[in-house]
């Protein structure tokens, strides 16, 4: 290793932060840090190097402007690798210690581990704080072509979004993609997407996490992997081991190739993002950068100087620090701009909003400083209005441009579907855009994003088969995830051959389905969900990096009947485009009824008809029959119109008892109907 304690003076400009090209041929390096009196930039010209092959000690009179030092490395080249140590108080409130390696918070990739889940060269219980096995970030220079690649902006009512793992969506064998469970083996897959009709491809986290936490940390939990990457590492990389060009830079050409591959497909790509908590976790957490650079301003703190912990990880992001907030929202743009994302789904979004004491805020300075963002002002965010100390925003986040996953309207589809007494109100409320929640907002029924599964919950096919949850492979004894699903099992907790139940379990899933599509707001699919993808009623799989979570892609070809339905509602609803309108409908020009023709019976009624009359330039009817029992529906007979089936989920695709027009509807179905001229 070669020490220097002297190098070139660059006083004077030194943003952005990270490493980046310098004029003069090199690279310019450039941190953040107001308390450290030390600061030392580690060169490594592998990412398995022990010990760097250059150090230099930066000095406060030539390298330090400020709170910012920075140094530029003429010999440092793109591929190579680097590292911080730093010097300063050690106490309750920080947590120098120069042996401690330190990975840049601006690191636009890093190193890790070599490949996905290996522990070949760890111990169990192994914290590494440096040495060959510390993630390192990558000296980034990215040349990729991206061609005529521009965003796409397809309107929220054209928006349908699908939820998907990038590991799991290709990992499985049955996919038989040439690199399974990267970003070229999404790609292969992208046309799955396209014929299906999705517009939004939503990932779950893919900036760099590291899955064997639970490992190092000496978890009870040390077999499984952090599948779901729910504990970011780093912000401004992507995960490397997602990539089969590898980790140490050709993981940035490889996404951003995804992200054309998308583009060129007419399918956004929406990137889900943690911002609320780091990797680093609780006072016995891990240090990788934040705590080691500036523990008190990075995070949010207690009277008893411990971390508040609104994200149940263990820490909370000092969001809406001035230097945070700038951090959060440079960073989005970043990945805007550098890899073209078209928008971001924010988990626990009520987190960002908590201001330096914790509380909620009414006009948080984050959330504003992204709303009026000029190079954001195009994307798409979405909010998980919520977080994990019981702070609930649904209908009412503190921004008027972001829509919400209602979680309201997965509980009460599903409730209305499984039979439950008195909810017609509430379905209804869904089905029109939660107009409870969202009316008078400017996005109207574009607030809500619409789900009746996602990620965290069971899977379709596992809401209509198990009536618990299973999550004992976790190794919590089956006490984490949801214990209120709204399931119902038909019968039989899990697995069946009764054709009788099997029947009605695709029936059910056809109605959710059909319902999510038909409803106004912007729908969401969860991956897999068109297949009848499961878990094996885990509904918590964030751990299982296995066969359970990965897509089975033969269930294609055996429920081929089920994607071809999801294709024609898909098709319906385009077809249909007062169902993706963001106003919400007046009461005269959409009409409820029972059956029969009569006034719903919206107290203890589980069927009702909804008749878009003059709301849309195709008028059309859907009949919703929850009920134990098959119940008859009047068609309306006006202007000449006659209706012919748009798609159904009833058996006998409804039946005319005699001439009144009235069409059987069987219990557990609904049936679509479209005008059509005589």
């Amino acid at each position: 290793m070669t020490y220097i304690s002297n190098f070139g003076s660059t006083i004077g400009p030194m943003t952005p932060f990270g490493a980046q090209p310098a004029k003069s041929g090199g690279f310019r390096f450039a941190l953040f840090c107001r308390k450290a009196s030390s600061v030392w930039l580690m060169l490594f010209k592998k990412a398995s190097d022990a010990s760097p092959y250059l150090e230099i000690e930066l000095q406060e009179d030539q390298h330090r402007f400020g709170d910012l030092w920075s140094v530029e490395v003429p010999e440092a080249k793109a591929g190579q690798f680097y590292l911080y140590r730093l010097g300063g108080p050690n106490n309750e409130r920080h947590d120098f210690a120069e042996d401690q390696w330190i990975l840049d918070p601006y690191a636009q990739a890093v190193s890790g581990h070599s490949k996905w889940g290996v522990t070949r060269g760890l111990k169990k219980g192994q914290r590494v704080r440096n040495g060959a096995h510390f993630p390192k970030g990558v000296i980034v220079d990215s040349n990729f072509d991206w061609g005529e690649d521009k965003p796409l902006r397809i309107p929220y009512e054209d928006t349908i979004f699908y939820e998907a793992h990038a590991r799991g969506f290709s990992q499985h064998k049955s996919s038989k993609v040439k690199k399974p469970g990267t970003y070229a083996g999404l790609i292969e897959k992208i046309p799955h997407l396209k014929d299906l009709g999705i517009t939004a491809l939503e990932l779950l986290p893919i900036f760099e996490f590291n899955e064997l936490e639970y490992f190092q940390d000496g978890d009870p939990r040390a077999h499984h992997r952090n599948y779901w990457g729910y504990s970011t590492l780093a912000f401004w990389a992507p995960n490397g081991r997602y990539a089969a060009a590898g980790n140490t830079g050709g993981q940035v050409d490889e996404f951003k190739a995804l992200v054309k591959a998308c583009h060129e497909a007419g399918i956004e790509v929406i990137l889900d993002v943690v911002f609320n908590h780091t990797a680093e976790g609780g006072r016995k957490g891990p240090t990788y950068s934040f705590r080691g650079i500036d523990n008190e301003l990075y995070y949010l703190f207690n009277d008893k100087h411990d971390y508040h912990n609104y994200s149940g990880c263990g820490n909370s992001v000092n969001s809406n620090h001035p230097l945070v907030q700038n951090f959060i929202a440079e960073c989005l743009k970043y990945w805007v701009t550098e890899y073209h994302i078209d928008g971001f789904r924010f988990d626990l979004a009520t987190a960002l909003t908590r201001g330096e004491d914790g509380h909620l805020m009414h006009k948080p300075p984050l959330i504003r400083a992204i709303d009026e963002d000029p190079i954001l002002a195009g994307t798409k965010l979405i909010a998980e209005a919520w977080d994990a100390a019981g702070g609930y925003q649904v209908g009412h986040f503190p921004s008027a441009r972001w829509p919400e996953w209602n979680g309201k309207y997965r509980d009460d589809i599903r409730a209305f579907w499984k039979g439950d007494v008195g909810m017609m109100r509430k379905f209804i409320h869904r089905l029109v855009g939660s107009d409870d929640l969202y009316h008078g907002q400017a996005l109207g029924t574009h607030k809500s994003v619409n789900f009746v599964t996602c990620h965290d919950g069971f899977t379709l096919n596992d809401v209509v088969s198990y009536s618990k949850k299973h999550n004992e492979a976790n190794g919590e004894e089956n006490r984490d995830g949801e214990n209120h699903n709204h399931s119902y099992n038909f019968g039989v907790e899990g697995p069946t051959r009764n054709p009788h139940i099997l029947a009605m379990r695709k029936r059910q899933q056809k109605n959710l389905l059909a319902t999510l599509l038909c409803s106004r707001g912007i729908p969401m699919l969860l991956a897999g969900d068109e297949f009848s993808s499961t878990q094996g009623g885990n509904n918590n799989a964030y751990c299982q990096d296995s066969e359970l979570s990965w897509l089975d892609w033969s269930l294609v070809k055996k429920h081929k009947d089920l994607v071809k339905f999801v294709k024609d509602v898909i098709t319906f609803r385009k077809k249909h485009q007062s169902l993706g309108q963001a106003e919400f409908p007046k009461v005269e020009l959409l009409k409820w009824y029972g059956p029969h023709g009569s006034d719903p019976d919206w107290d203890h009624g589980k069927a009702i008809a909804m008749h878009a009359d003059r709301i849309d330039t195709h008028p059309f009817i859907i009949i919703f029959n929850a009920d134990e029992k098959s119940l008859p529906f009047t068609l309306p007979q006006k202007d000449g119109n006659t209706w012919d089936i748009a798609f159904s989920t009833d058996p006998a695709n409804g039946s005319t008892p005699d001439k009144t027009g009235d069409v059987i509807v069987h219990a557990g179905s609904m049936i679509a109907f479209s005008a059509t001229k005589f």
